[in-house]
């Protein structure tokens, strides 16, 4: 872990934020080729859910939402966590955490009695900081699908089964955050809200599991570090009939990636009640009007992206040297292809290197890079996952040839500039 920690700061993917100023903790910044990943990575989601498929819809709500919504969703009262604080450091520790819930693990100091910790971060709506204008940050984006379901039936008519999906920001109050990007207090999820009759429910959720499951490995996660793990009836949230967590194995064990969970109707009859709106769906083949069932996959993005980036992580020995190489799959991978004059003293040969990686850049994402010797720069591209390497050499300006070297096997192969472009795309699609 510490390894994969050091190459998101050193290589741009991911920093401390506010780093300059001693870091905010448990918040973190992505770089140039974290972005990218993360991009990706949504680009991903979103391909697999929305445009490959018939029955999902994409939506974008807003993170700040009418309180109310959050006492139906039972937010206001469900969702806490149990806290202890130590007497003497002074620190805060989740209860459930503490094997011994009167000793501070540490400094050894007596606790405080466990008290109820609401995990939502609460603000003010408008100028005054009144009790009547207090509003939330969303813990999750499911509510702002849930409440637009009337809209979504009034406006595309769709017919059940159908799903709603989105990505976006969320914000959650943790006690102990902490590994890094995995538990933070401001993080991105990716979910889907999917609306079904209440007897094709279990099969729904047998369904979801099996294709998300598959979209992970699709991406290139090894099987042997995922697993299925279902809930049991302890561990149920207090609106779900059955919940499966997709986990990887990280190397502080294994943690959830995705639930998909069965949430029954509750959630629509709670946003009925609360609101005084009918949401129930007519189904016009029976003339029957019901509350449907939903099955949500929620998956983290952040979370995905740091088992990718902790999947891909590879030391290979070369010769005498040790290679650092991130394997992530070609749909992933933040730079596709890296441009590298093998001198750069040469200007016709940098000119010639550049030219290439602009006429590049309009179909594939190319970086070009001239800031070290030519085996320190595909070790760099190595590091960042870039999947091609192009060398511009001497023999270049004659045979208007150039070398590409793959990432994962190294091996080399001299292509005509003009067949350049097809050649990669062929190999990236």
């Amino acid at each position: 872990m510490e390894k994969v920690v050091s190459l998101c700061k050193r290589r741009g993917f991911i920093f401390q934020s506010s780093d300059i100023y001693g870091g905010l903790s448990n918040t973190w910044d992505y770089g140039p080729y974290g972005v990218e990943l993360k991009n990706n990575l949504k680009r991903a989601w979103w391909k697999a859910n929305v445009y490959e498929r018939y029955d999902i819809l994409g939506m974008d709500a807003a993170i700040l939402m009418h309180p109310k919504v959050w006492e139906a969703s039972g937010h206001v009262q469900n969702f806490f966590d149990l806290k202890s604080d130590c007497k003497s450091c002074k620190k805060r520790f989740k209860s459930a955490d503490l094997k011994d819930k009167n000793k501070c693990p540490e400094c050894g100091g007596a606790l405080t009695e466990a008290r109820p910790f609401n995990l939502m971060f609460k603000t003010y709506q408008g100028p005054i900081e009144e009790s009547g204008n207090e509003i939330y940050m969303r813990p999750e984006t499911a509510q702002g699908m849930l409440v637009n379901f009337l809209n979504i039936l009034d406006s595309r008519h769709p017919k059940l089964p159908f799903g709603l999906a989105q990505i976006g920001k969320a914000f959650r109050n943790e006690i102990t955050p902490g590994n890094f990007t995995f538990r933070t207090r401001e993080f991105e999820q990716m979910e889907i809200e999917y609306f079904v009759k209440p007897l094709d429910a279990d099969k729904a959720l047998e369904d979801w599991i099996t294709y998300r499951f598959n979209w992970y490995l699709d991406l290139g996660l090894k099987k042997e570090s995922l697993r299925k793990r279902s809930h049991g009836k302890d561990e149920l949230a207090h609106y779900a009939r059955a919940c499966t967590d997709i986990e990887y194995n990280f190397p502080f064990g294994w943690s959830e990636l995705e639930g998909i969970a069965n949430r029954t109707d509750f959630d629509l009859k709670q946003h009925s009640q609360y609101s005084g709106r009918d949401l129930q769906y007519f189904d016009d083949s029976t003339k029957e009007r019901f509350y449907p069932y939903i099955i949500e996959p929620s998956g983290g993005v952040d979370r995905a992206v740091l088992a990718f980036l902790v999947d891909a992580y590879n030391e290979e020995k070369v010769r005498d040297d040790t290679r650092v190489v991130l394997k992530l799959h070609k749909d992933l991978a933040p730079t596709k292809v890296a441009v590298l004059p093998l001198l750069r003293n040469r200007p016709e040969i940098v000119e010639l290197a550049k030219k290439i990686a602009q006429d590049l850049k309009k179909t594939i994402i190319t970086v070009y890079d001239d800031t070290g010797a030519i085996g320190k720069l595909y070790r760099r591209q190595d590091e960042v996952g870039t999947l091609y390497c192009v060398t511009v050499d001497v023999q270049s300006l004659e045979d208007k040839q150039v070398t590409v070297r793959q990432r994962d096997t190294m091996l080399q192969e001299r292509i005509s500039i003009d067949k350049l472009k097809e050649y990669l795309s062929n190999k990236l699609t």
